[in-house]
């Protein structure tokens, strides 16, 4: 048989006509009329060169190829509804799926956190596989499907991405929480002059668009740590002086070792999208995935 000849309702047919062994019920059981489906049975014969089905004195009879058919036919099909219904019914305590994120060492604390604890209560079957954020090569990445799930700032996703917003970030400034210097309102004076932690995600940097902000208040702050993340700087700030600014959601759980102020000057914020492929929009599990990122965001 040419398998370019094949077609899945044709075999939906076979399926119904073997079952009832007469056209006509098979056609109420397709929904379908009686010369629809006796075409149909003339195609399936041609296709499987076999009559498939002999008139009988009551109805039809399967003849022996048929019946060779019956068992593997109905275990295929069988197959394709499940795995159609695994996907239109999403059942997360059952579902066994993996989903590849990819985001920030910031994003693993602020969003991939919260949302692999929410998936072992929820979902166990579930497994996260985080990647590292590429920009360059997210949309290949995707259509590939090696990645299926990303978050970013808006203006850094490519637009021919799927994406939705999550939230608008504000920095905050920390300290341990006994810092001698570290008062609840300081002057910008007194910011510049404590020691800070910034940090320099290509590594090696001691300015940032802050100083920029900060020279024009015509101040120059003591920077004496540049790190390459900011998963590191909270447990650094925590056991020292040093002090540093951070995305609010970073340490919004960390208040029973760190203090937390606000900063003497406006510090620009920054705003963080979900972003996915067309490809992996109509996925019902992943689409239930994106769904938890946001009302976890929301919480």
């Amino acid at each position: 048989m040419d398998s370019k000849r094949l077609d899945l309702n044709l075999l939906v047919t076979l399926e119904a006509l073997l079952a009832e062994q007469n056209v006509t019920k098979a056609a109420a059981r397709l929904h379908l009329s009686q010369p629809a489906v006796s075409a149909q049975l003339s195609r399936l014969r041609d296709m499987f060169d076999d009559p498939l089905l002999i008139p009988v004195q009551r109805g039809m009879a399967p003849t022996a190829k048929a019946i060779e058919l019956l068992a593997p036919l109905r275990q295929a099909l069988d197959g394709i509804r499940a795995t159609v219904a695994s996907h239109s019914n999403f059942d997360p305590a059952k579902a066994k799926l993996v989903v590849a994120i990819a985001c920030t060492d910031y994003m693993q604390a602020a969003a991939v956190k919260p949302l692999v604890k929410q998936l072992r209560k929820s979902a166990p079957g579930v497994r996260v596989a985080l990647r590292t954020l590429d920009a360059s090569q997210l949309e290949s990445q995707m259509a590939r499907g090696e990645v299926d799930l990303a978050f970013m700032t808006p203006q850094t996703a490519p637009p021919s991405l799927r994406s939705r917003p999550l939230f608008d970030e504000r920095y905050v400034l920390i300290g341990r929480r006994n810092h001698p210097r570290l008062r609840r309102r300081i002057t910008v004076e007194e910011f510049a002059q404590l020691e800070h932690v910034i940090v320099s995600p290509r590594g090696g940097g001691f300015v940032t668009p802050v100083d920029d902000a900060l020279a024009a208040l015509g101040h120059k702050r003591n920077v004496v740590l540049s790190a390459a993340s900011f998963l590191f700087v909270p447990e650094i700030v925590a056991e020292s002086d040093f002090v540093a600014l951070v995305p609010a959601r970073l340490v919004h759980d960390r208040t029973d070792k760190l203090k937390q102020v606000e900063c003497p000057f406006p510090v620009e914020g920054f705003s963080m999208a979900m972003v996915w492929h067309e490809r992996s929009h109509g996925h019902n599990g992943l689409r239930w995935v994106r769904e938890t990122v946001v009302s976890l965001i929301n919480a």
